[in-house]
């Protein structure tokens, strides 16, 4: 079996489960934080079923237009979520990946536990590592 790299980081959000469920599942919410500092994202799709995909499309400051895609392997709100992960791009990394997202329950705050895994090297590893820590703090922001 071939050695793959895995992405993990917990993060605490200052807001209720259902909530900080909602601003992954959702959109428009989704636009106001899935995608670190400088980046934009002009379109998200989101069909929260098991079996069903998602589509985002992030821009970079540069103008750089990337499509991510997936489908939802579990849905269960507001407790978890897993999904594959794609990038639809025609080079670089385009292998697929998989994540999991927990949400704990802390009372008027969520821990979120993400694990995004099967990389096929370090160095996409460590780029989803900052892309994830961006994400979160803007996530974090949101609710502070």
């Amino acid at each position: 079996m071939p050695v793959t790299y895995t992405v993990q980081t917990k993060r605490i959000i200052n807001a209720k489960r259902e909530r900080v469920f909602k601003a992954w599942t959702n959109a428009d919410e989704l636009k106001q934080w899935w995608c670190p500092m400088g980046f934009t994202l002009p379109s998200a799709e989101v069909d929260l079923r098991v079996g069903s995909k998602y589509r985002i499309c992030m821009k970079s400051p540069e103008g750089d237009v990337m499509y991510l895609t997936g489908t939802f392997r579990m849905v269960q709100p507001p407790e978890k979520l897993v999904y594959t992960w794609k990038w639809e791009t025609p080079e670089g990394d385009s292998e697929e990946t998989l994540v999991t997202v927990k949400f704990d329950d802390l009372g008027d705050t969520t821990e979120i536990i993400l694990t995004h895994e099967r990389f096929s090297n370090d160095a996409a590893r460590q780029q989803h590592t900052e892309g994830w820590t961006g994400c979160l703090d803007r996530l974090e922001k949101i609710f502070a």
